[in-house]
């Protein structure tokens, strides 16, 4: 029984709730103007990367953080896009690093990796297991999948302008 009446109470403020515009007890949306001194102003400007905001990417240098499973021993590695390092069987290669500006609320840094690891049973042959973005602050989204050798973002070192 109560639960009838719960029904019908349901199916009765399903029934007074209307999606209909011309219904005279919805309320009117309200019109708004832009304020003089913003129409003049007009929208804001893009900043084109051309333009040098923050560090040129030839100088910024990532940190990456390199494990190996086998061994526990790991390592950090310094490098600025472009650059490569061989530890061992692995090359740790880094095409480009940015974090976020000061001024944005969501905090992170990342590097933009790729990982060659070396074939068993060869002394030249580097077969290309990873290549993509690693973040610092969200490592979940886009993670190195590989038995032995574990790598992570550990920093972005660059500058915006009005940075101290």
């Amino acid at each position: 029984m109560l639960r009838a009446g719960a029904l019908l109470a349901g199916v009765a403020l399903l029934a007074a709730c209307s999606d209909n515009p011309d219904d005279p007890t919805a309320p009117a949306p309200v019109e708004t103007e832009i304020p003089e001194e913003l129409q003049s102003a007009g929208p804001p400007a893009i900043v084109a990367e051309e333009a040098g905001i923050g560090t040129p990417m030839e100088e910024r240098v990532a940190t990456i953080g390199l494990l190996n499973k086998r061994n526990n021993l790991s390592q950090d590695l310094e490098l600025k896009p472009g650059e490569q390092q061989r530890v061992g069987d692995v090359i740790v290669r880094v095409s480009a690093c940015e974090r976020t500006a000061p001024w944005e609320y969501d905090k992170d840094e990342g590097a933009f990796v790729q990982l060659l690891v070396l074939e068993r049973g060869s002394e030249s042959d580097f077969r290309k297991v990873f290549s993509g973005w690693l973040y610092k602050n969200k490592p979940s989204i886009n993670v190195v999948e590989h038995p032995i050798y574990d790598v992570w973002v550990k920093a972005c070192a660059m500058e915006y302008p009005g940075e101290e």
